[in-house]
């Protein structure tokens, strides 16, 4: 999936997406902005921005002396993200849909770059995230969140499962294509040192827990609100309807009461 196709999966998601903020997307970007430790009046850049949650949490740190750039491939959670800022009363943000690996940005270095479950989505991360640090001044932050191994394994199982019944596939399960990003840099020490590797030191790994009772509504938004959805998106309503009956059902019948969104919250220093 090239990240074109990736941004019209999100776009698509733009709604639920929404819906997953107070519990999924929230509580890592208020971490990982505190963790920066944004002053007021510094200049932010937050890339893979979504409907803006960590860009939002980054705008109100900076305060109205401060500036927020949110990038994002997909323009429809951007423009979620927009509304949210202005229903806050942020002025102090702009959207932009665009590649943050051939953004033409003519704005002075940045004081921090903050990436919220992202990484892992860009089709050469170790590159793109390199690109993305030269945009933060010496002695900037750097800040990223991504899942803990092992988080989102058990939901994601069983979401794959009922995948490949409702497609008679009997093939083992497929990865998918961010796959072994993610696996490079899901513990903190593998964290810390791929840190290193595109110039981000003296860094700090936390673990934010994040443990969400397995609601039927969460379940469905999860699928719906993220990468997950790009399975499900030509299944006309019916198809769609019985698919979640299985996925839930099949949730239920393995005893998954509780979603691990346990998150690695990543800070360094340029």
């Amino acid at each position: 999936m090239d990240d074109f196709a990736l941004a019209n999966v999100f776009n698509s998601t733009s709604a639920d997406f929404n819906r997953l903020t107070p519990t999924v997307w929230g509580p890592a970007s208020h971490a990982l902005i505190h963790q920066l430790s944004i002053n007021p009046g510094e200049r932010i850049l937050d890339v893979c921005s979504g409907t803006g949650a960590s860009a939002l949490a980054a705008a109100m740190a900076v305060g109205p002396t401060g500036h927020v750039d949110a990038v994002d491939l997909a323009g429809e959670l951007l423009a979620v993200g927009a509304k949210n800022a202005q229903q806050r009363g942020l002025h102090n943000i702009k959207f932009h849909t665009a590649d943050i690996a051939s953004w033409d940005s003519t704005a002075p270095l940045y004081d921090a770059l903050a990436c919220s479950y992202g990484v892992f989505f860009l089709p050469d991360m170790d590159a793109a995230v390199g690109g993305m640090v030269k945009r933060v001044r010496k002695g900037g932050r750097v800040g990223l969140t991504v899942w803990r191994r092992g988080a989102m394994e058990e939901f994601a199982t069983v979401f794959g499962d009922i995948v490949r019944r409702f497609a008679n596939d009997n093939e083992p399960a497929r990865k998918p294509p961010w796959a072994d990003a993610i696996r490079r840099i899901d513990e903190p020490e593998s964290l810390r040192n791929w840190l290193a590797t595109v110039g981000v030191y003296d860094s700090e790994v936390r673990t934010l827990s994040n443990l969400i009772p397995m609601t039927e509504a969460f379940a469905w938004d999860m699928v719906l609100g993220s990468g997950m959805r790009g399975a499900v998106m030509g299944f006309d309503a019916q198809t769609a309807t019985q698919f979640k009956g299985a996925f839930i059902a099949e949730l239920h019948a393995r005893g998954v009461t509780t979603v691990d969104a346990t998150t690695l919250v990543a800070t360094g220093v340029v």
